[in-house]
C-alpha cells in the first residue's frame, strides 16, 4: 500500500476518533482503513492506536507519529501546489537556441516582449547553427530551420517563409541579371551551408521545375555572412525574406528570378518532451508563434 495514503488513513482516523468515522470522511470502508493502520504498525513494529471495544485512543508512539505525518502531508501538499503554480504560472529559467540570424533579431525582439508580460522569468538565449542536444544541455526549446532531421524529438510548427534570390545592385551591372534559374550556371552564388540540401537550389515556373547546383566564391554556416559578402558584391543568395527583406527595401539588395517559385523554409520549435510541458515552454510557444506569423509574412500551422 502507498505510504502517504496510508497516513492519510491514519490522520483522519484519529481526529474522527474512530475507524468508521475516518473510513467515511475518505469515502473507503472500515475494513480499508482498518488495513490502512495496520499496514502502517507493521511497516513501525509498534501500535499507534490503544483499540477496545468501545473507544479508540492513540498511544504515546501513535501522539508523536500523528505530528510527524501532519507535517509531512502538509510539506506534501505544498509542494504540490508549487509544483503545479510552476506548470500554470511560467517562472524560472528558459533556456532557448535558436540560429544566429533569426536568433539576433526576430527572436530576441519576440523573447523582450515575453519577458515584459512574464516577470518572474528570465531567458538564456544561445545563438548556434544547430539546436545542439536538447537534453544534454539542458535546452528547453530549440528553434529549427528547414526540414527535420531528429524525428526523436517533439516539433511544433511556429511560421513558414518565403525564399528570395537576390543580390547587389552592384554585382548586376557588372555580371547582369539573370533572367532564368540556368543563368545561374554564369554566375557566383553564395551558398549557406547550414541549409539542405547544401549547393542545390530548386526552382518552379511555368515550363517545371529546376534544380540548379549552384557555386560561388563562398560558403558560410550563417546566413548572415553570405548576406553581408552579397551586398559587398560578391554574389548571388538564396536567403529567407525574414533575413534580406529590409536590405531590398534600402536597395542594398536586389530580388530577382521572381517569377519563379521557390521552397518555402519552414521554422519549428523542437523540445523534448510533450508530455506536462511546462507554462513557461507552453505559453512561449503560443506566444512564440504568434509573435513570427507577421514577423516572417507566412503563418504557419501546428
Amino acid at each position: 500500500m502507498d505510504k502517504l495514503t496510508s497516513m492519510s488513513v491514519f490522520v483522519r482516523v484519529a481526529k474522527a476518533g474512530s475507524f468508521a468515522g475516518g473510513a467515511r470522511e475518505l469515502g473507503i470502508s472500515r475494513a480499508m482503513a482498518t488495513k490502512h493502520i495496520m499496514q502502517l504498525e507493521g511497516s513501525l513494529g509498534t501500535r499507534l492506536f490503544n483499540r477496545t471495544t468501545r473507544s479508540l485512543s492513540l498511544t504515546d508512539v501513535g501522539a508523536s507519529y500523528l505530528e510527524r505525518c501532519q507535517q509531512v502531508l502538509l510539506d506534501v501538499e505544498e509542494m504540490e501546489s508549487a509544483v503545479t503554480h510552476l506548470q500554470t504560472e511560467p517562472r524560472g529559467v528558459l533556456k532557448i537556441s535558436a540560429p544566429p540570424v533569426i536568433g539576433a533579431t526576430h527572436i530576441t525582439r519576440a523573447i523582450a516582449q515575453f519577458l515584459k508580460i512574464y516577470p518572474d522569468l528570465t531567458v538564456d538565449l544561445i545563438l548556434q547553427s544547430s539546436p545542439g542536444d536538447l537534453i544534454d544541455e539542458g535546452i528547453d526549446v530549440a528553434i529549427y530551420l528547414g526540414a527535420l532531421d531528429d524525428t526523436s524529438m517533439v516539433a511544433r510548427k511556429l511560421a513558414t517563409s518565403s525564399m528570395v534570390v537576390c543580390g547587389s545592385p552592384e554585382y548586376f551591372e557588372r555580371y547582369g541579371v539573370p533572367q532564368t534559374p540556368e543563368d545561374l550556371y554564369n554566375h557566383s552564388c553564395l551558398v549557406n551551408w547550414a541549409s539542405s540540401p547544401r549547393n542545390k537550389w530548386k526552382f518552379k515556373g511555368e515550363m517545371g521545375c529546376a534544380v540548379i547546383n549552384v557555386s560561388g566564391r563562398m560558403q558560410a554556416n550563417v546566413a548572415d555572412a553570405i548576406r553581408v559578402a552579397a551586398i559587398d558584391g560578391l554574389g548571388l543568395v538564396m536567403l529567407a525574406s525574414y533575413v534580406v527583406a529590409r536590405d531590398i527595401e534600402r536597395g542594398k539588395l536586389v530580388a530577382v528570378l521572381e517569377n519563379y517559385t521557390l521552397p518555402p523554409l519552414d521554422i519549428h520549435a523542437v523540445y523534448p518532451h510533450r508530455k506536462y510541458l511546462s507554462a513557461k515552454v507552453r505559453r512561449f510557444l503560443d506566444f512564440l508563434q504568434e509573435w513570427l506569423g507577421p514577423q516572417v509574412m507566412m503563418p504557419g500551422t501546428e
